[in-house]
């Protein structure tokens, strides 16, 4: 079996020293893309936890992931996933969420939520594949430039004693 990017990645937790590489990473992924100082800002805050995928960690241009979320009480919530545009569909995304189970559940969470736009067939699978499933719908929740606005479903998964309920193998 040949070396996947997220078999090849190393996932650690991102420092608000991150900001500028983040943003970057963030700006490849969304046209409406956070900026450094806001990720800085949430970075700075002790409810925020971030990881960030890396292929080379010698390398200072391998950014190829980042997760961003808050944590509250006994929940978890991403705020934002990304994953560098050449490098999607190679389980990154997985590696990142998993690593944020991991984190949550010894911070004593019972659950990840989080809100995906309803026109997002690969992030909507990739969910579905990590057992997430839908708990709520937020009706045109994202604006779209010279289109209808779209719905945003928000999605939860419980998580196990090990973490995440994987429904299906293989990387998204």
């Amino acid at each position: 079996m040949p070396a996947t990017a997220a078999s090849a990645a190393h996932i650690r937790r991102a420092l608000a020293d991150d900001s500028r590489r983040l943003a970057a990473l963030h700006a490849r992924s969304f046209d409406d893309a956070w900026d450094e100082a806001a990720i800085r800002g949430l970075l700075a805050g002790p409810a925020t936890v971030g990881f960030l995928a890396i292929l080379d960690p010698g390398a200072g241009n391998a950014d190829a992931g980042l997760l961003l979320a808050h944590l509250h009480a006994d929940e978890a919530e991403v705020l934002t996933l990304a994953v560098a545009p050449g490098l999607r569909r190679q389980g990154l995304a997985v590696r990142l969420v998993e690593a944020l189970a991991a984190d949550a559940l010894g911070r004593g969470a019972g659950s990840i939520i989080l809100e995906v736009a309803a026109d997002n067939s690969a992030a909507l699978a990739l969910y579905r594949r990590l057992g997430f499933v839908e708990a709520g719908r937020r009706r045109g929740y994202y604006a779209r430039a010279g289109r209808a606005a779209v719905d945003a479903l928000v999605l939860r998964s419980v998580l196990t004693g090990t973490g995440l309920p994987l429904r299906t193998g293989g990387a998204p």
